[in-house]
């Protein structure tokens, strides 16, 4: 039974660190105005329902970017601007070629979309594939820390809570030092003062 409680501990820890290790990777990616990545991997939010269940509204999804992009194949989830410049996370359901150019194209839909996408997808729109990682719930916070409120409170919070653990840190080391003074003012007296042994017989 111990051991067992000791590895779900152990999973709960890691799972924990990268949650936020990701998260503030991200959180620092969207405050210095850089793209958010993570080892390579892009890190998407999604504030879409539309390939639910598999990418969780609100989640953020790692996406690997480069390599040929016509290597892909029906079933697998691909990250790609539309015709209006807007990043799309879909599934292939079709791979098709041009008639006139041979060029290789994508059927895209979402898995909780009812129709396909009305445009096909060329490979240079592709910027990457979805990897199946995702981390729940962070793409909320993103999105609120991508406005000039989040980017406030992103740089007020944590400057607040240095200051009050500074505070807390300081009152504990007065705390003890108050605590030692009369220990040590008990220990002079009873140098000065000592014990009285009557040793006559």
């Amino acid at each position: 039974m111990r051991f067992r409680k000791w590895i779900g501990s152990a999973l709960t820890f890691l799972m924990a660190v990268a949650f936020f290790t990701v998260a503030g990777s991200v959180v620092l990616s969207k405050v210095s105005g850089s793209e958010p990545n993570f080892y390579g991997y892009q890190l998407k939010t999604v504030l879409s329902g539309s390939m639910e269940p598999s990418i969780p509204t609100g989640s953020v999804a790692a996406i690997k970017p480069g390599g040929d992009m016509t290597r892909f194949n029906v079933g697998d989830v691909i990250t790609f601007r539309s015709g209006d410049n807007k990043l799309i996370t879909h599934r292939i359901i079709e791979v098709t070629k041009d008639e006139q150019s041979g060029q290789v194209l994508y059927r895209t839909k979402g898995d909780n979309n009812d129709a396909a996408d009305s445009e096909l997808v060329h490979p240079a729109n592709v910027t990457g594939v979805y990897t199946g990682f995702n981390v729940p719930y962070v793409g909320y916070f993103l999105s609120f820390a991508g406005t000039k409120t989040g980017n406030v409170t992103l740089l007020i919070i944590p400057g607040i809570l240095l200051f009050l653990y500074a505070v807390v840190t300081l009152w504990k080391a007065i705390a003890s030092l108050e605590e030692k003074k009369p220990e040590a003012n008990q220990s002079q007296s009873d140098t000065k003062h000592p014990d009285v042994i009557d040793a006559s017989t």
